[in-house]
């Protein structure tokens, strides 16, 4: 067995800590943090790794300071909630599907925030907050579909899995629906969102998504022991005293709300909700849901796609959810041929 030990807190409490958890989430960390300063000093003007940390601290000089905190820390910030809050509803929806498959953007809801953001842009040509409202009530709406078709004395792994794939083939013939029915204009729009970019990002996308993940990642987290105890089944968890319903649902509308406002902020950024929570798990060998590995794994990710998409190609550059969909789509092939020789599918 893996050793875990238990720290002693103020009022009683104590924390189990996983050493090698615990290793990992700081390389993830720096690893990210890195990523950030090489992402906020790539560009047409580019600023050493040095002077971005002074910049950030006050100390760069005016052009720098401009160009470091207006154009591109907006985005790099973007790009660290999206990922994270992509990876977080990956974790949770694996770990209650029990399916490595389990992912948002696998099972519809991802699928369901584009169709409400498509449904503004051609429907009613909406502006930037019409779109990512509209965004944020398709996954919810799908996600409370889902649920509901899911429902049989309770919501299986398999089952939610199954339902969510064919919603999400008819999600997606809506989509390219919405996109023939559309002015060319408004197909151009709807086709660039649909790619899904960082580009232009600044603090109006910041502030929203920053207060969705402040309120529901501390939800998230308390539940986050009753989500393990869900992986083991629903009489399992009964036994241990889990409200399975009452936290399922919970974890499930969390889920649904991130995937739905990193939506809205970002376009459908394929692939990071599927692949940063198992990436998580094979490098913490830990058991469960993994939630803060997963999430801070999922900001990594996504900000080095982001950088490799800008700064890869020449001067061409390309919006970060071309580089993710390559990427994932051969972790999922990978996956799938792992799977099947273990003869889970």
């Amino acid at each position: 067995m893996k050793p875990v030990h238990a720290i002693r807190i103020p009022g009683g409490f104590s924390l189990r800590v996983d050493p090698r958890t615990a290793v990992v989430l700081l390389l993830l960390a720096a690893l990210t943090l890195g990523a950030g300063v090489v992402l906020i000093g790539s560009g047409d003007f580019p600023i050493s790794p040095g002077d971005v940390v002074a910049t950030l601290f006050g100390n760069g000089t005016p052009a720098q300071e401009f160009i470091v905190q207006d154009l591109r820390l907006p985005r790099v910030l973007v790009g660290l909630l999206v990922g994270a809050s992509l990876a977080l509803s990956g974790a949770i929806f694996q770990s209650i599907s029990r399916n490595p498959l389990g992912s948002p953007d696998v099972i519809g809801f991802g699928q369901g925030a584009t169709v409400g953001a498509l449904s503004v842009i051609v429907l009613f040509h909406g502006g930037a907050f019409a779109v990512a409202v509209g965004a944020v009530v398709g996954g919810v709406v799908t996600g409370v579909a889902v649920y509901l078709l899911a429902w049989k004395r309770g919501v299986h792994g398999y089952r939610l899995v199954l339902i969510g794939i064919g919603v999400a083939a008819m999600l997606t013939a809506a989509n390219h629906y919405l996109v023939t029915k559309a002015s060319l204009v408004d197909a151009v729009q709807a086709t660039l969102w649909m790619t899904g970019s960082l580009d232009g990002r600044d603090w109006a996308q910041v502030w929203p998504l920053l207060g969705v993940f402040a309120v529901l990642l501390p939800l998230i987290f308390v539940h986050g022991r009753p989500l393990r105890m869900l992986e083991m089944g629903d009489d399992a968890a009964y036994a241990l005293g889990v409200p399975v319903e009452r936290t399922r649902v919970v974890l499930m509308g969390s889920g649904v709300l991130l995937i739905a406002v990193a939506t809205a902020a970002a376009g459908p950024i394929a692939f990071v909700a599927l692949s940063a929570p198992q990436l998580a798990r094979r490098l913490t060998r830990s058991p469960g849901p993994n939630l803060a590995a997963a999430s801070v794994m999922g900001a990594a990710l996504l900000l080095i796609a982001d950088w490799a998409a800008t700064s890869a190609f020449g001067d061409r550059e390309l919006p970060v959810g071309v580089v993710t969909g390559v990427l994932g789509g051969c972790y999922l092939l990978w996956l799938l041929v792992t799977e099947r020789k273990a003869g889970r599918i």
